[in-house]
């Protein structure tokens, strides 16, 4: 018993030892040797639940990053002394973490996993009845897990990605009552006046990120109807005991926070540690290196043979009003048109005309849009809620209900299409003059890209690069380049940020269309033949679309421009001007963009630049594409052909 009390002083602190009498002492101390023993601190169970990552230069550290978190003053970086920690915790009656429990409830999962490999003697090690716990479980009476999935929202920097969280299933749910079940939702706290401060914040962990529990049908508001983005559910093929660990590891983070990056730890990464602390054989995160894509998340737990049941398709309600209006004729369409601006229509011709099915559907379809539009407090807002009112009553004097029409996604799934990153190589000619490529690009998606599983009309590049290798010539350019005999290696274009939205203006809906680039191209201008060219460059416009041959959407931008470069007389400009194009599928694997951009620089070197660009794409497989570019600026005339994987 010596031995042991000696040993128990050398690794607890004093407080601890002061805390149990000297049978808990004993009996931790034999705890602590079998820990020891079976090396349970190196298993790969205690760093799930503990966040435990290998360091570059060896040991490990949590990324957990709330001290109270920890039963150990080295629990961050030390496994082994915090399980010897947590297993005297268990001894004693304190109140710990955030939630202020006794260690058995704060760390439940981390007790019943120990207890398993331990055996726990209850005679010796006395089990806390922990009743908060126990009724938050209960009160879930989980049946299954289901994965959610929001598309991506342009028009918030935080959702452009798409979203993932999980909701809770309880028993004896239909797929129509499980909008009242419970979320398992990861998100950064903000503060209620947060400015542009947030996007640096965010990317270098400004903020604290906390797990909550949120009803679905608010989530469901907030996504499908207040933001309309469709919704995908991907239902999780988890066992009894699996579930059990999950709720269990839920809770323990209920009592803690992460700092929440947005590239790395964010909603989607948190989210699949939770799905290993339910099978630790999954390691889900691991393949997060350096950034955590929601829609990267989707396909790993698709990569798991049996992990996903069933998938559910939510609509956005805008997509319900669009698909819906596709069954009108062009007469009907007029008629809803004037239903939405005016409830008053509804009692008179020709919508008084129509039999009473149609009049149903057009009511209908028009009380949807007006739910869209009456989101918020503006006045523009609490019309619509008044003239859906009045239609609403017309309704109800209308005891028919129109058949049902299927509402299928304008994409497919988000893990059935192309990878988040890309490589390609190439070959090409700029002015005659011969060159190979490489490039690459960290995420995520342009408009010529398949379009499968993305947001339709939308681009998000970031994070991307080419390298040139020019043939022999008697001219060279120091700027970002290094000769090599008598070929010449460049970083011919980087792009830290390309966003744009392409939103089709109709008589429904006028959202407008925006574009944004921050980034490095080569230029050729004056008496540079190759200049390294930085540029930011912004615009808002609008879109509509026709049907003429299948689908062509024709876009204009009013934008505005600065670029800094040797090439330039004062090494800057600023200036204004326009762009138009056309975006076109001829086929489902052939893609036309055609756009002419006109600039007219006012501030810095005075000068003008008329810019016209035709790129084609033809798709091999869902990560194999043909690529045929060609650019011309300013007597400037470039085209590659290029082969492009997604990965």
């Amino acid at each position: 018993m010596l031995v042991i009390v000696l040993l128990l002083s050398l690794v607890l602190r004093p407080t601890d030892v002061q805390a149990l009498t000297d049978p808990e002492q004993v009996y931790a101390g034999e705890l602590i040797a079998r820990a020891r023993a079976l090396t349970l601190s190196e298993a790969r169970e205690w760093h799930v639940l503990l966040h435990y990552r290998p360091r570059l230069f060896g040991g490990y550290e949590s990324e957990q990053d709330d001290p109270g978190f920890f039963l150990s003053s080295e629990g961050k970086t030390n496994p082994s002394a915090e399980l010897e920690a947590t297993l005297t915790g268990f001894f004693s009656d304190e109140l710990v973490g955030r939630s202020k429990q006794p260690a058995q409830c704060a760390f439940v999962a981390r007790y019943h996993w120990l207890k398993e490999k331990l055996a726990f003697d209850e005679t010796r090690l006395k089990p806390t009845i922990c009743e908060r716990f126990d009724r938050w479980f209960v009160d879930f009476d989980v049946d299954a897990v289901t994965m959610i999935f929001p598309a991506g929202f342009m028009n918030n920097p935080s959702s452009m990605f798409g979203h993932t969280f999980l909701r809770i299933d309880q028993r004896g749910q239909t797929e129509q009552t499980r909008i009242l079940a419970y979320t398992l939702n990861y998100a950064a706290e903000l503060p209620p006046d947060v400015g542009p401060e947030y996007a640096i914040k965010g990317v270098f962990g400004g903020y604290k990120g906390y797990f909550s529990t949120i009803p679905y049908y608010l989530k469901v508001q907030e996504y499908r109807d207040l933001e309309n983005r469709d919704i995908w559910e991907y239902r999780l093929r988890l066992s009894p005991i699996q579930l059990r660990r999950l709720l269990m590891h839920a809770w323990e983070m209920g009592n803690a926070y992460f700092d929440y990056f947005f590239f790395k730890e964010n909603c989607s990464y948190h989210i699949l540690s939770l799905l290993e602390a339910a099978e630790p054989s999954l390691r889900l995160t691991d393949q997060s290196l350096f950034v955590t894509i929601p829609t990267n998340t989707i396909r790993q737990i698709m990569a798991h043979p049996g992990l996903v049941g069933d998938v559910v398709y939510r609509p956005a309600r805008a997509t319900l009003v669009r698909r819906k209006r596709d069954r009108l004729t062009h007469e009907e369409r007029d008629v809803l048109y004037r239903l939405v601006e005016d409830s008053s229509s509804a009692k008179s011709e020709p919508f008084t005309g129509y039999q009473p099915m149609r009049q149903a559907l057009l009511l209908d379809i028009a009380s949807d849009y007006l739910l869209v539009k009456s989101t918020g407090d503006s006045e523009s807002a609490k019309a619509a809620k008044s003239r859906n009112r009045d239609l609403l009553t017309v309704r109800s004097g209308i005891k028919l209900q129109p058949e049902p029409i299927p509402i299928t996604p304008f994409t497919d799934r988000p893990d059935l299409g192309h990878g988040t990153a890309r490589a390609g190589v190439g070959v090409g000619w700029r002015n005659k003059q011969p060159f190979d490529e490489l490039s690459i690009r960290a995420a995520y998606h342009d408009l010529l890209d398949p379009e499968n599983g993305y947001t339709p009309d939308a681009q998000i590049e970031a994070l991307s690069l080419a390298v040139r290798k020019y043939a022999p010539t008697s001219w060279s350019d120091s700027s970002f380049s290094k000769n090599l005999g008598d070929s010449q290696i460049r970083l011919e274009r980087f792009t830290l940020l390309n966003m744009v939205s392409l939103s089709p203006m109709d008589g429904l809906f006028h959202a407008p269309s925006w574009k944004f680039g921050i980034g490095m191209q080569t230029v050729r201008h004056n008496e540079c033949r190759l200049c390294s060219n930085g540029y930011f460059n912004g615009g808002i416009g609008g879109a509509v679309e026709s049907h003429w041959m299948r689908r062509e959407l024709f876009f204009a931008f009013a934008e505005a421009e600065a670029n800094y470069s040797k090439a330039y007389e004062e090494r800057h400009r600023i200036g204004g001007g326009g762009t138009a194009g056309m975006l076109t599928d001829f086929t489902d694997r052939w893609r036309l963009l055609l756009s002419g951009t006109y600039l007219r620089y006012a501030l810095g070197e005075k000068s003008d630049d008329f810019r016209w660009t035709v790129g084609q794409r033809f798709t091999l497989l869902q990560n194999l594409v043909l690529r045929l570019d060609y650019n011309h600026r300013d007597h400037d005339n470039d085209v590659i052909f290029s082969f492009q994987a997604f990965f």
